[in-house]
């Protein structure tokens, strides 16, 4: 097969929860052990760390990748999901999987004859673990898709656990509160396995205190440890002080990243409790280099000045929060504000959390999960949101920028991971005919 037939191959393979939705969700690991033993259980051939959460697990998966590649290990990364590239969710030592790869995985499954009806998803994470093994990578970052418990990559036994955060979102599978949740995610406390828990309170806390015990696992919390005692933003990068005394420099300057990078930093100070050798200048590279080395994009990104186009992948009632945060800590005149939502969003509680003063241009991404620009309009007004409808994400941000005084004003794009898929594939296409 092409490349392209090979994905859509892939893509053809249901039930898919991010072209579907809720009917594309498939919980049970049988089929992910049952690829497993298929493929030799590729990944008992390297040490890796399990990470999930709400928000955040995709930052905290990409740091400590960083970190332990300015180390000198070779590192693999399994994120989700892409933006542009289906081989962004796949990457060695920041190095997206080479298509011949992904086309010689699919076209070895096809002929070994497998019975069972695997969800696009669980063939990814299979292809993931094999090519972290015939890569010989020496740890694994490994981010959950959906929840925990029962998400495909949970049959995996890591050296360490990590859980970034509960709030809540994919309230039809996880559960309708905090705890509910909480006990999803403590799905990947392993036996013995050491748990970094990046912020819980409460009842929250208690879940993961509770999974813990009865799984032996010993389990430190971040947000009690807080080991940064200071930080302040500079160009393009945020500078943390740590209560031992070190300054570090994070090219994640978003001010939501701080609960993300202090996660980090006790992870990494459980790993050499483990004995793995991180010296301090591989923490202080890694932090100071993450996107160039892993390809990171998505989080609080500029992708253009005059005007200022800033995007972000924040989609959930948390994300947003942390969105608007931010937002209100930025210097701009006017704020055009470039969104899509997905149906599945709660959007009662989202809407009233987005900022009045602002220009809207509702959208919504090429998928069938979008929520139409037209209707997404007539609920943002009942919110006090006022702007036109955009029939692509493209018109949205083109019509944006003809508004946007260069010298003023700040360009937002997000609501949706979507959105911002086809946002990067307009900057590309456009960096590209710029360099012909």
């Amino acid at each position: 097969m092409t490349y392209q037939q090979t994905l859509d191959y892939l893509y053809g393979q249901r039930p898919s929860y991010e072209r579907q939705g809720a009917g594309g969700y498939k919980p049970g690991l049988q089929t992910s052990r049952d690829l497993d033993a298929l493929y030799g259980h590729p990944h008992r051939q390297y040490r890796s760390v399990h990470i999930a959460g709400t928000n955040g697990k995709g930052s905290v998966s990409t740091m400590l990748a960083a970190v332990l590649q300015s180390a000198g290990y070779r590192v693999g990364l399994f994120t989700s999901p892409h933006f542009v590239d289906f081989r962004e969710r796949i990457r060695v030592n920041g190095r997206m999987i080479p298509r011949q790869e992904v086309v010689r995985f699919v076209d070895d499954f096809m002929r070994r004859g497998y019975a069972g009806d695997p969800s696009f998803f669980e063939l990814t994470s299979t292809m993931a673990f094999r090519y972290f093994a015939d890569c010989k990578v020496d740890f694994a970052m490994i981010e959950t898709g959906l929840g925990g418990r029962l998400d495909s990559t949970n049959i995996i036994t890591p050296i360490l656990s990590v859980i970034t955060n509960i709030s809540l979102d994919h309230t039809e599978f996880l559960g309708d509160t905090l705890p509910e949740i909480a006990r999803e995610k403590a799905g990947i406390i392993k036996a013995g396995v050491p748990v970094v828990v990046g912020e819980a309170q409460g009842e929250v806390r208690q879940v993961f205190e509770q999974k813990a015990k009865e799984e032996g696992a010993p389990i430190v919390f971040a947000d009690e440890l807080n080991p940064i005692a200071a930080s302040i933003h500079a160009d393009s990068c945020q500078i943390v002080t740590t209560r031992s005394g070190a300054t570090l420099a994070c090219a994640l300057t978003a001010d939501y990243q701080l609960a993300n990078i202090a996660t980090v930093l006790t992870a990494i100070d459980q790993l050499v409790a483990q004995g793995v050798a991180v010296p301090p200048e591989a923490v202080r590279a890694g932090l100071a280099q993450v996107c160039q080395l892993t390809g990171f994009m998505g989080r609080w990104t500029t992708l253009q000045t005059h005007p200022r186009v800033v995007c972000d992948s924040g989609h959930n009632l948390a994300g947003i929060k942390w969105v608007t945060t931010q937002l209100a800590h930025e210097r701009y005149e006017r704020l055009h504000m470039v969104v899509g939502f997905m149906r599945d969003k709660d959007l009662k509680r989202i809407l009233p959390l987005l900022p009045q003063e602002a220009t809207y241009y509702f959208t919504q991404a090429c998928t069938p999960r979008a929520l139409p620009a037209g209707e997404l309009r007539r609920m943002a007004a009942a919110c006090g949101l006022q702007g036109e409808c955009y029939a692509s994400v493209n018109e949205a941000l083109a019509a944006a920028q003809q508004a946007a005084r260069p010298e003023a004003d700040l360009i937002f794009v997000g609501g949706s991971m979507y959105v911002l898929a086809e946002l990067f594939s307009t900057f590309q296409e456009n960096r590209h005919e710029e360099e012909l």
